[in-house]
């Protein structure tokens, strides 16, 4: 097996100008991680830093990263001489906001303006991207959502943010979206500017595991954290596909562009599925049970001590061979994935030729890999090429460079297909 493909995807970022506003929070240490990222991807960064965003990183942290001058002063007569904010703001072709505290996006969504970052936010003519970060109750409160939804009225752009544990141990939303997730809306935000060869076609994605309930309070199912596949969802989105994102239950934000479903178990993705029809190309990531309790219990099940209760199941419905069947709402592509433990390219073949799927992506996930959960994943596709027995093996890639080469793959494949 070789990786015939085995050169990185050019990145829509080299030789962008990135302003990137550091605000006041303890999430402000991601963005020394997000800078070495933009640009290991060749961009430009140049910062502005918050008064409050100086209490948790420096001005010499981001200049050695970035090599460049790092402002802050509104008032300053060099920086204003040097580089005056109007000048600042309108140099850049992207503005990032990261962390966003509920702070600056209050004084964002109501225009003021009183220090060097509002008022560059607010002089600026370009795209605006911002990655909120902020306790869980501030997120929920109703000001923080009105200010969100005006500002993405006037078409901010927003990532994140996460849910998980926060630096003031409360647990919830709120959490900055990571290096990894701004630098992917980033280049979304690139991409739908320049690059959108799935502009005009509809996509499908499944993500993250069911849940099957066995009573009101358990369930069955899977180790599987939707990452990989809310990443294929936001890349072919980024290539202007109309995307659909059906998930079962994930501790993920939603990804940018996709419309999200949500869903428990198999049979109500399913139903999400068939509703979103018709679509050109289905991407089938989630990792749906196979079975299901026959006989939910109407309550919780007891420990009498009578032994386990016996449990019945019965067969879910199959998705991706249900979306392969031929017929008048058949996508032009399905693509599904082989998730195996041994034998991993024998048994992906073999689950293709069943399923009717034209592509199939197998990975391991056995435990030693960290593929569930993990951010990185190793591809081997089956079926993308004129022999339906090639197989192409990827290199471990981020799950967020796996997207980007399928959707890749998805838009040439498409093109070559008659509308």
């Amino acid at each position: 097996m070789t990786d015939t493909r085995a050169t990185q995807t050019p990145s829509p970022l080299a030789g962008k100008r990135i302003l990137l506003i550091v605000a006041g929070g303890i999430a402000a240490y991601k963005c020394l991680e997000l800078i070495r990222r933009l640009r290991e991807r060749g961009a430009a960064v140049r910062c502005i830093l918050t008064r409050a965003g100086a209490q948790f990183v420096t001005p010499l942290s981001l200049s050695a990263l970035t090599e460049d001058k790092v402002y802050g002063e509104l008032f300053s007569l060099t920086d204003e001489s040097e580089m005056g904010h109007i000048q600042l703001s309108r140099d850049a072709d992207l503005l990032v906001v990261a962390p966003a505290t509920a702070d600056i996006l209050a004084r964002m969504a109501h225009g003021l303006c009183d220090d060097l970052a509002t008022t560059a936010l607010l002089a600026t003519d370009k795209p605006v991207l911002a990655a909120p970060a902020m306790n869980v109750r501030m997120w929920q409160h109703p000001a923080t959502r009105d200010n969100l939804a005006l500002l993405q009225a006037r078409g901010v752009a927003t990532v994140g943010p996460n849910e998980g544990a926060m630096a003031c141990n409360e647990y919830g939303f709120g959490r900055m979206a990571e290096p990894a997730e701004i630098l992917a809306a980033v280049e979304a935000c690139f991409a739908a500017a320049a690059d959108r060869p799935l502009a005009g076609r509809r996509a499908l994605v499944t993500s993250g595991p069911t849940r099957e309930p066995i009573d009101p309070v358990r369930y069955l199912s899977n180790h599987s954290s939707g990452k990989q596949g809310h990443a294929i969802a936001a890349a072919l989105a980024a290539l202007g596909a109309e995307t659909t994102l059906v998930t079962g239950p994930v501790a993920l934000a939603d990804p940018p562009g996709p419309r999200v479903v949500r869903v428990e178990s198999a049979e109500e993705m399913l139903a999400a599925c068939r509703a979103a029809l018709p679509v050109e190309v289905a991407v089938c990531a989630a990792a749906v049970a196979d079975w299901r309790v026959a006989g939910v219990a109407g309550q919780k099940l007891k420990k009498d001590g009578g032994g386990p209760p016996r449990l019945e199941l019965a067969e879910n419905p199959d998705i991706l061979a249900t979306l392969s069947k031929p017929g008048p709402q058949r996508p032009r592509l399905v693509v599904g994935f082989a998730a195996e433990t041994e034998r991993l390219v024998e048994q992906a073949i073999a689950k293709r030729a069943r399923k009717g799927c034209d592509w199939i992506l197998a990975n391991d996930v056995s435990a030693p890999t960290g593929t569930f959960g993990g951010d990185s994943n190793r591809i081997h596709l089956i079926g993308g090429s004129d022999d339906p027995q090639a197989v192409e093996s990827w290199p471990v890639l981020s799950k967020t460079e796996v997207a980007r080469r399928l959707a890749r793959r998805i838009a040439e494949s498409l093109g070559d297909k008659a509308t």
